[in-house]
């Protein structure tokens, strides 16, 4: 009986036992800071449309030869490959999505009066067309997407190849150093400004 007493008492005190369970630590504002950052660096996948990035990545290797780049064609089509998908870039952040009554996406073009659908079959009220209407934040979130885009291209050793097949030691530091300083500045800047809008390649929204 006293063996079967004694297998039947806890392991420690019921006072003890909740000392010992470890106190989760508060975070410093340094700490708390620093979790927001790296948060908001993850969101700059979603800054690029992701059908220009897949084509420029597809495209890159192949107009570039592996970074070989050996004609002066070879060399226009890259520069106009990163230029076309720059442009798509700023071009599509001024796209949104909405949706229909059968809850169907329908993408349209934001201008200052409100949002173009390119589906006529779609019409909205002048009330909710407004909504959409672009504004000066849109601009700067156009030019921060191309930013972010320019930093992904001196991230391609193919490109960076091509145009700088021999770079100095100042040069592969500034191919280095300014990407990871655009990062830092648009990520900054999309945490302080997020963007509200979903258009063609981005993320779409649920509502």
């Amino acid at each position: 009986m006293e063996a079967t007493q004694e297998n039947q008492q806890p392991l420690l005190p019921e006072s003890v036992a909740p000392s010992m369970v470890p106190r989760k630590q508060p975070k410093t504002p340094a700490q708390r800071a620093m979790r927001k950052t790296f948060k908001g660096t993850a969101h700059l996948a979603n800054l690029l449309p992701t059908g220009t990035v897949l084509v420029f990545q597809i495209l890159s290797p192949v107009l570039t030869d592996q970074g070989r780049c050996p004609t002066a064609a070879s060399w226009g089509m890259t520069l106009c490959l990163i230029g076309l998908s720059a442009i798509s870039c700023f071009v599509c952040s001024f796209t949104d999505s909405i949706r229909d009554s059968r809850g169907k996406v329908r993408y349209g073009l934001a201008t200052f009066r409100g949002i173009y659908i390119m589906d006529a079959s779609v019409v909205l009220s002048p009330e909710e067309t407004a909504k959409y209407r672009l504004r000066l934040i849109d601009f700067f979130h156009a030019f921060m997407t191309s930013m972010v885009f320019g930093a992904v291209t001196l991230f391609d050793r193919n490109v960076v190849k091509c145009f700088y097949p021999e770079p100095s030691e100042d040069a592969r530091e500034l191919l280095v150093e300014v990407p990871v300083c655009i990062g830092i500045v648009c990520s900054l800047f999309f945490i302080a400004f997020p963007t509200k809008r979903h258009g063609i390649g981005f993320p779409l929204s649920r509502e």
